[in-house]
């Protein structure tokens, strides 16, 4: 690929055609995984559920995406995108087969809670589209892969009501199109293993050398990487209890402390594996030269995700509900589709937000964008009944431009830091955004809407503050081929 220009529809071209296998891999989970909410009727009709059971629902779906995204990073560095990517669409079409056929809402929640894996996909392209692109295309190949992978969620969102109603009909419509979902996903999962080449003819797939954790280059990176774990289990123990007899009452005293004890356990094995990764580098303060990277630029990113993706789930949900309180005369119809505009815009603005990284420079380009959300966010807290409602929508739309081209921009660089690790990287960045939108919506509980669009304004400038300490990625990274030899890979 000796040209800047990126012909998408050069298939013969492998790295455009890999590209577009795995976009689609990832839209068919984002199918999978937002095929809840736009089902809600014909679901609570077949079974039946308290609106506290159905909110306990949406909540289970994301829940175990945190720790997913960790330990997903984890096995794409060790075992490759292709066999992982495989792995998650059939064994997450079987889970939501197993949904389909749930009788109890037990079973329900249970398999609800399974599937919360699914939302890891996200990871494996990225390490996967970053060794098939050169550093100069890498922003917009990835801002592809995740705005048109992206799209699946606002696609489940259409088509699964559809067919549910108008191809399947009858009480059980729903659990037909979930499981037809199921099916192409699972078929597509076999016949990604047989297409796609985790790099292109004679590349190395560089692996790291321990897996469990990331490698750090100091003991001052160990302390703040561990530090940097904190915050997910903390918001897990916050989901915790929001289902406990304090508040949802979904879950007893007992099982709520149990669980908090398991989050504990969790902390300290997850703790064990990353001394056992760095062991070394304990012992010696430090790692060889060719090994050394900067942990901040990983937490400068995952900050970055918090307030960009994290921020854009979150007003997603709250977004629909604040246009129909605003705007009285608005049916539900409208409201959904003014909220779900949100999500739209991820096809043009992700991908643009990639280009804008790869042409512009790194840090300068989230500096702009990071701005722009601050911005954006402010103006949606201004929104009142007095407003016409085309000037709100335009509000919305310039606020989610932004917003889309930082999660793209932000995944422009992920890829640039150690090859070896861009699963493990993209993980935690990943998880961070999920971080960002659970907490948010607790928050969004206790303050008004006004308050809650200008805390996510305060995340994005704290970014912005955050992104200044970014070092441009230039030159090369090292890589150790097996035979000893290094290996140099272009970042700028």
């Amino acid at each position: 690929m000796s040209t800047h220009r990126l012909n998408l529809l050069d298939f013969s071209n492998k790295s455009v055609a890999t590209l577009h296998f795995t976009w689609f891999a990832f839209f068919l989970t984002f199918v999978m995984w937002f095929s809840l909410p736009s089902l809600k009727p014909l679901i609570t009709a077949s079974i039946v559920m308290t609106p506290q059971q159905w909110a306990a629902l949406l909540t289970l779906n994301v829940a175990l995406t945190i720790p997913a995204r960790i330990v997903v990073g984890s096995l794409v560095d060790k075992f490759g995108p292709r066999a992982i990517y495989s792995s998650l669409l059939i064994f997450s079409g079987a889970i939501l087969i197993a949904f389909a056929c749930a009788q109890t809402f037990e079973q329900l929640a249970l398999f609800r809670f399974l599937l919360g894996f699914v939302g890891a996909g996200f990871v494996i392209g990225i390490r996967l589209v970053s060794e098939w692109f050169p550093a100069r295309q890498v922003g917009l190949a990835e801002g592809i892969y995740g705005g048109w992978g992206n799209f699946g969620a606002a696609a489940a969102g259409f088509t699964l009501p559809f067919l549910a109603i108008h191809v399947f009909g009858g009480d059980d419509g729903w659990r037909y199109a979930m499981g037809t979902a199921a099916i192409i996903a699972m078929v597509y999962g076999v016949a990604f293993y047989l297409t796609v080449r985790n790099t292109p003819k004679g590349s190395t797939y560089f692996k790291p050398k321990k897996s469990g954790g990331l490698e750090v280059s100091n003991r001052k990176d160990f302390i703040f990487y561990v530090m940097m774990n904190v915050p997910m289990y903390l918001i897990l123990a916050v989901l915790a209890w929001k289902m406990s007899p304090s508040n949802l009452g979904l879950l007893s005293a007992t099982t709520t402390y149990a669980l908090y004890v398991v989050l504990l356990v969790l902390f300290a094995f997850q703790f064990s594996q990353i001394y056992r990764v760095n062991k070394d580098m304990l012992q010696k303060g430090s790692v060889a030269e060719h090994d050394k990277y900067e942990f901040k630029q990983v937490a400068i990113l995952s900050w970055a995700y918090l307030a960009t993706f994290g921020s854009e789930i979150a007003v997603v949900s709250v977004l629909p509900a604040f246009f129909m309180t605003t705007f009285t005369g608005l049916s539900v119809t409208q409201a959904a589709m003014l909220g779900g505009s949100f999500a739209f815009m991820n096809l043009v603005a992700r991908p643009g937000g990639g280009w804008v990284s790869d042409k512009f420079g790194r840090r300068f380009s989230m500096s702009i964008i990071l701005a722009g959300v601050a911005c954006g966010y402010m103006l949606l807290s201004q929104i009142n009944a007095s407003w016409p409602l085309y000037l709100a929508f335009s509000a919305v739309f310039i606020c989610s431009l932004f917003v889309q081209a930082g999660c793209g921009a932000v995944f422009a660089v992920v890829p640039l830091i150690k090859r070896r690790m861009t699963g493990q990287i993209a993980g935690l960045a990943g998880a961070y955004g999920n971080v960002g939108a659970l907490f948010f919506l607790t928050m969004n509980t206790f303050i008004d809407i006004q308050m809650f669009f200008w805390m996510l304004a305060a995340a994005a400038a704290i970014g912005l503050v955050f992104v200044q300490f970014l070092k441009e990625p230039k030159g090369h990274v090292v890589e150790v081929n097996e035979d000893g030899s290094l290996h140099k890979i272009e970042v700028s």
